[in-house]
């Protein structure tokens, strides 16, 4: 390589060098900030975990403890648990509230607490399936049957986990209000479906029996 080649390229070594230079000091800010949005939003990050996972742990912690107590001051202890606005853990909490008042024969109480959940838009549809059904089966001595026919189908019809259940109590409705054919052939689906568990399944081959139906079509 000859000297002149060797001054040219040092030369526009040097220009490109002024040239990086000159592009960082005027958009080398863009670079640091886009690092330290990186570190900051994983520090945020982590933060929101270990705080989910204390409230977490802090909320099982007092459930827990609720049920060190009698019936009485498990209820008010599990009415003073923290949600964090969870709404799974809102609906868990209401799910045993209920169940606690039903431990302190308090019934109103408990129909009341899963209406208010299954009333509850914020809630999981799980839970809030699950509170209809519990709540139709508690309240059956004062809700109507046409009215609890009426709740209960949409359930029934869809392909949620209590759907079974569903069909179970609507069949008890249309026994109530003398429908016995359509109660029979109600359990029989019940029977015959693959998904039924074997109570649910042996409490429908009774309840058809006992109509006089038999547990096959015909």
């Amino acid at each position: 390589m000859s000297n002149q080649d060797s001054f040219i390229n040092e030369v526009s070594e040097e220009v490109r060098k002024d040239r990086l230079y000159r592009l960082f000091k005027q958009y080398g800010w863009i670079a640091a900030l886009g690092i330290v949005l990186i570190v900051g939003g994983a520090a945020w990050n982590e933060w929101r975990k270990a705080q989910a996972e204390a409230s977490a742990q802090a909320a099982g912690d007092a459930i827990l403890a609720a049920f060190e107590g009698d019936a009485e001051a498990r209820g008010a202890a599990l009415a003073a648990v923290e949600t964090q606005d969870n709404a799974a853990r809102a609906a868990v909490l209401a799910l045993m509230q209920s169940e606690a008042a039903l431990a302190r024969e308090d019934r109103g109480e408990a129909v009341a607490l899963l209406e208010a959940l299954a009333g509850n838009v914020d809630a999981p549809q799980p839970f809030r399936d699950l509170a209809t059904v519990k709540a139709v089966i508690l309240g059956a001595a004062t809700i109507a049957p046409d009215e609890r026919i009426a709740r209960l189908n949409a359930l029934a019809l869809g392909g949620g986990a209590f759907r079974l259940l569903a069909s179970e109590q609507i069949a008890l409705a249309e026994i109530e209000l003398g429908d016995s054919a359509a109660a029979i052939a109600r359990l029989r689906d019940i029977v015959s479906d693959a998904a039924t568990s074997q109570d649910l399944r042996r409490r429908a081959s009774q309840l058809i029996v006992a109509l006089g139906g038999s547990l096959t079509a015909g």
